[in-house]
């Protein structure tokens, strides 16, 4: 490891470490532009010059040139800060002065790097340059007059999205950053390029004119758009939350997010339950809490002991314990979490689990994709996947093909070759160190497929001193917290519409068959009216995602919490706190009153949930009927309309209309 000085300052770098991240390393900080710790080095910006010796006497860009053994970096010198403001100069000749209407006022690098290292004055005359605009999609916004060519987002499409659809035509003064034939970027990350836009020329499209970063209220939050478990930063105004951003995670998201985690959020105040509702002569009628308390109670004292509960996809663990216990109260054990009728085996959490972990599958140096597709179920794991693929991993695929942005090496649509794997594939595995296999959420619905899997994890050695290449991709973020607290029957949503239930509580749960439930009184405890608050004939009003604080568990057996941003709408509640309420109202009150309580309660019945963090399954595989067969479809049908609140949002519904379903959208100037 090269030792440099940087201001005096001995410091010990890596092996191939730049002169740039030399001076992070001694705590110097260096303006950039267009470098990007994720991204490739382009070295256009000039920004980040530094003066070294040995070595020419000018300044040199740091973040190009590789530090080196007895190296003396200076970043305060006269020659330093003059080359600085001269840079600053030249990238604010054709800049437009117009940070008060722009969207990055106020968290904008090239304000905050021309306050700190530029001139106070200009000694441009001449009239600036214009770019006309560019159309980038439903979520990205363009002001391309301010753009000074830093690439970073022509990099971060090319290098994470996989989508090389933005890119450079022109040169010199005529150079213009634009996407392919200037139509929407199809990418499922491409509101990425907002936040890495240091200037105002890439804006997020649906927060355009909103609000100013020093008026919101920034809440940490756990989104729940898919089981990846990204965290996020609630920023709210208000009872609004008015955008998402991601947090910085290296073992979960990085600094990424998906555009639903980003643009689903319009959706939280739209359809949305703010009131109970009870079912008089056939029609739901506005209610109080107590009238509706009182319904239930007189369905459940009618029912006795003949009580289930399905969740739905988005339910946080807090909820789902609650009315866990009430059901307990009322002698029923009969629950479920897999609300379209998965019925796999659970006996082993770590069978069910990405064992790999997320940032594990990076180090994979072959990977067969079974029955999933990560690109929609899971962007953020498919970046990963992209990766191991960099550093020489080969990737098989059985299911549909599909465009995952990566060469995938497709062996068939037919669930058998789980069973009878081909030589090629089979191959490829007897040589890995690290192989690993993904089994989608959907291909847990294919008869057989998931004792297959099984079957491989032990031909192919999956599991090993050190790696565990077995994964269950779920798409579902309330799946795995679920299974952890047993929400889960021998015979999915089947077994309980066979046991006829006469009440059913309906958490969130919009995706059932309500027709095999006929004969119960449905009381739907959620936040968005859909299927599910139609169907019933008592409606609780509970709180979504933001609205709440909340557990999670990710797909990879992550335990993370979130944090509430605002308040529920009307008379809307926190779900947990509706079944404490009624609880009392039914004589059995559960025995929490506050949610410290509720997770210490949680906490001693499952060890896991006691801190943050991942949770510890023990590698013990059941022995399930591996014969597989027919056609593998995908569950997931519309990237952007994947749950209520989804299927509330302007956006999402915009995006899958045109990224989709291939509609058109002219823009005002058409």
């Amino acid at each position: 490891m090269p030792k440099v000085t940087v201001d005096g300052i001995e410091t010990e770098v890596p092996d191939g470490a730049t002169v740039l991240q030399a001076c992070e390393i001694a705590g110097k900080e260096v303006p950039r532009f267009c470098y990007h710790e994720r991204l490739s080095i382009a070295g256009n910006c000039r920004m980040c010059l530094v003066e070294v010796k040995p070595g020419p006497p000018k300044p040199q860009a740091s973040c190009a040139l590789p530090a080196a053994e007895g190296q003396e970096i200076f970043t305060t010198t006269e020659m330093v800060k003059k080359a600085r403001e001269g840079v600053m100069e030249f990238l604010l000749i054709n800049h437009p002065l117009d940070c008060p209407i722009c969207d990055q006022g106020g968290e904008c690098d090239l304000q905050d790097q021309a306050m700190a290292y530029g001139k106070g004055h200009t000694r441009y005359e001449m009239n600036k340059r214009a770019v006309t605009e560019k159309y980038m999609g439903p979520v990205v916004k363009t002001e391309m007059t301010r753009c000074i060519h830093c690439t970073r987002c022509v990099r971060f499409a090319q290098e994470v999205a996989g989508v090389e659809e933005i890119g450079a035509v022109g040169r010199g003064e005529n150079m213009e950053i634009t996407t392919y034939l200037e139509h929407a970027a199809t990418s499922e990350l491409s509101g990425n390029v907002v936040d890495l836009c240091p200037v105002g020329a890439l804006t997020a499209r649906p927060y355009a004119f909103e609000a100013r970063p020093w008026e919101l209220r920034k809440t940490p939050s756990i989104d729940v758009m898919d089981a990846v478990g990204t965290n996020v930063r609630l920023d709210s105004r208000g009872r609004e939350v008015l955008r998402a951003l991601p947090r910085l995670n290296e073992d979960v998201n990085e600094e990424w997010a998906s555009d639903k985690t980003r643009h689903a959020v319009d959706g939280l105040m739209k359809n949305r339950l703010d009131q109970p509702w009870v079912r008089k002569d056939g029609k739901l009628q506005p209610a109080s809490w107590e009238e509706a308390f009182a319904a239930v109670a007189a369905a459940a004292k009618k029912a006795g002991s003949k009580v289930a509960a399905i969740g739905g996809d988005l339910v946080e663990v807090e909820a789902l314990y609650a009315a866990h216990k009430l059901l307990e109260s009322l002698g029923s054990s009969a629950i479920e979490g897999r609300q379209n009728g998965m019925d796999y085996d659970v006996t082993s959490l770590a069978a069910v689990n990405f064992n790999s972990t997320i940032a594990g599958i990076e180090e994979a140096d072959a990977i067969l994709l079974v029955a999933t597709n990560p690109r929609w179920e899971a962007p953020l794991v498919n970046t990963r996947i992209r990766k191991a693929i960099k550093k020489g991993a080969k990737v098989f695929g059985i299911g549909p093909e599909v465009d995952l942005t990566y060469p995938v090496t497709w062996l068939g649509n037919d669930a058998t070759l789980a069973a009878d794997l081909p030589a090629e594939a089979a191959d490829a595995f007897k040589d890995a160190e690290k192989p690993a296999l993904i089994l989608g959420g959907g291909g847990l619905m294919v008869p057989g497929l998931h004792g297959a899997t099984l079957k491989l994890a032990e031909t192919l050695s999956l599991v090993r001193e050190g790696w565990n290449g077995y994964n269950v991709l779920h798409f579902s973020a309330s799946r795995m917290g679920g299974l952890m607290l047993g929400w889960a029957q021998p015979g999915g949503v089947a077994d309980i519409a066979a046991a006829k239930p006469e009440l059913l509580f309906l958490l969130g749960a919009d995706g059932v068959d309500f027709s095999a439930f006929e004969g119960a009184f449905k009381v739907y405890v959620g936040h968005h009216g859909e299927q599910g608050a139609a169907a019933a004939d008592v409606i609780l009003p509970g709180a979504a995602y933001a609205e709440k604080s909340g557990t999670w568990v990710s797909t990879e057996g992550r335990i993370q919490s979130g944090e509430r941003a605002v308040y529920p709408p009307g008379d809307a509640r926190e779900d947990w706190t509706i079944f404490r309420a009624l609880s009392d109202v039914l004589g059995a009150p559960l025995p929490f009153d506050t949610l410290d309580q509720l997770r210490d309660a949680i906490a001693a019945e499952f060890p896991a949930f006691a801190d943050e963090g991942l949770a510890d399954y023990e590698w013990t595989p059941p022995k399930l009927d591996g014969a597989a067969a027919g056609e593998i479809a995908y569950p997931i049908k519309d990237f952007y309309l994947t749950n209520a609140i989804c299927r509330a949002s302007e956006t999402m519904q915009r995006c899958s209309a045109e990224l989709v379903h291939g509609e058109t959208f002219m823009e005002a100037a058409e």
